[in-house]
């Protein structure tokens, strides 16, 4: 959907832009069979994918509105938008993340276990967990001697709680 704003009006000149709002996902570029030959990109930080509505702008200085109507979050390489020469898509930035690699289900269960009391929220990718950089986790797993690497590392979704009560 784009809508005409008028940005600057004077007796010599007059510009006008037109905005783009976004309102709904066509596709994932993983999974899409027809793309177009320009890619322009939305950096967006993984903390941002839950967002349904907000502002961004593309690496070519391209500013977009979105408002999706879905109840969905946005997924790295999700396509906000494509016609016949261009498209745009997400693109996540690396996160500073702790890869936990567990040897055996001892170590899982344990680092499972502290990071839950803890409430941290936790990913997981093949035999790997993923958890948003903090000293104090790296202390632990120090301390409980368990394998990881803190590293830059683009994840597919956001970190989120998931709400609960000690009631």
């Amino acid at each position: 959907k784009q809508q005409k704003l008028c940005l600057w009006r004077s007796d010599t000149f007059y510009f006008e832009v037109k905005k783009m709002v976004i309102e709904k996902i066509i596709g994932n570029i993983a999974t899409l069979e027809k793309r177009a030959p320009h890619i322009e990109k939305v950096y967006i930080e993984s903390d941002h994918l839950v967002k349904r509505v907000q502002r961004v702008v593309t690496d070519h200085g391209k500013e977009l509105g979105i408002r999706l109507k879905e109840n969905r979050e946005l997924v790295d390489g999700d396509v906000l938008f494509m016609d016949e020469s261009n498209m745009i898509v997400v693109h996540v930035l690396a996160d500073d993340i702790l890869t936990i690699q567990p040897i055996d289900i001892q170590q899982m269960g344990e680092i499972a276990h502290q990071l839950g009391n803890r409430h941290l929220p936790a990913q997981f990718e093949g035999r790997d967990m993923l958890v948003q950089y903090d000293y104090l986790v790296e202390e632990l797993l120090q301390q409980l001697d368990i394998p990881y690497k803190r590293e830059k590392r683009k994840v597919k979704q956001a970190f989120k709680h998931i709400g609960h009560s000690h009631d």
